[in-house]
């Protein structure tokens, strides 16, 4: 898989499926996971409906550049927060939401891409919103999937949810991949698995397990602040996937997304969690090429 440099001293991990002639689709990470969460069954599939797919690695997560000279310990930082304290916290981030949004940018420009669809999932929503609010001339469309909007009275998780995310996870390769199967919490209900989370763990793991720089990545979001007059000012084409069965973030999330983006489309997929189940990757994709036909000039 290719390296490029998208920003001065950052590196961006990447891997392309499809033909370069088809309109490109990025798609974008959410929290601490790596570019291999966007499963290469799934890339190829939206690639075999015609468009060439760019998945990557966020800063600080996987084969692209981390941060090592900023640490921040996540414990620290949610009870710096937690305590209202934000100028502490603000002082512990060293980059935000819009820097990572124009690590993505970046790594379009580096490819010789002018304009792309863009589709984020959870923290990778709230970048590809933030792509599209920044830079609106280089996104032809946005798909925000299981995100929210910055606001803190939607898209809350439950308190098993947040328990579960805000723990950290084992050091030690067994332990890490065990405790994969405390995110079924968040999980379809109908269609949840453990074997494919311990399998991403797995992979995870072995090819890049860097837990130093979930700390950074939750600062950026949480200190990024809310979206709202923005998200009201956008033109860009948008559509809005969320699951009902989402614990992580709460399916408010989506519906107030979809609320202030002017025109978005609302797609509520009962049997979806904070997850993309397998079984419904030919729903999901449809709605991806059914929303990407908007805008060809890609270059």
């Amino acid at each position: 898989m290719p390296l490029v440099e998208a920003l001065p001293g950052v590196s961006i991990e990447y891997e392309t499926f499809g033909d370069p002639s088809d309109p490109p689709v990025l798609l974008v990470m959410g929290f601490r996971a790596q570019m291999i969460a966007w499963h290469e069954d799934f890339c190829r599939a939206l690639a075999e409906r015609g468009r060439y797919v760019i998945r990557y690695d966020n800063r600080d997560c996987g084969l692209s550049t981390k941060l090592d000279e900023h640490p921040v310990d996540m414990g620290r930082f949610i009870d710096t927060v937690s305590s209202g304290d934000i100028p502490s916290a603000l002082a512990m981030a060293p980059y935000t939401l819009q820097d990572m949004a124009d690590d993505g940018l970046g790594l379009l420009t580096a490819l010789g891409i002018e304009r792309a669809h863009v589709v984020g999932t959870s923290m990778g929503g709230m970048i590809a919103q933030t792509m599209a609010i920044s830079r609106p001339e280089r996104v032809l469309t946005l798909t925000s999937m299981m995100s929210s909007t910055g606001e803190p009275d939607y898209g809350r998780p439950s308190p098993e949810a947040q328990a579960v995310v805000s723990s950290p996870k084992p050091l030690d390769r067994e332990g890490y991949i065990a405790a994969a199967e405390r995110d079924l919490v968040w999980g379809s209900k109908r269609y949840g698995d453990p074997a494919p989370l311990r399998e991403l763990a797995a992979r995870s793991y072995d090819r890049a397990h860097y837990p130093a720089g979930a700390g950074r990545q939750l600062a950026a979001m949480i200190l990024s602040g809310p979206r709202t007059d923005a998200l009201r000012g956008l033109r860009v084409p948008t559509l809005v996937i969320h699951g009902l069965d989402d614990t992580l973030i709460d399916p408010s999330g989506g519906r107030r997304t979809a609320e202030l983006v002017p025109g978005a489309e609302l797609l509520l997929l009962a049997d979806m969690g904070h997850d993309r189940p397998r079984e419904l990757w030919p729903e999901i994709i449809e709605a991806l090429e059914s929303h990407t036909r908007a805008g060809t000039d890609t270059r």
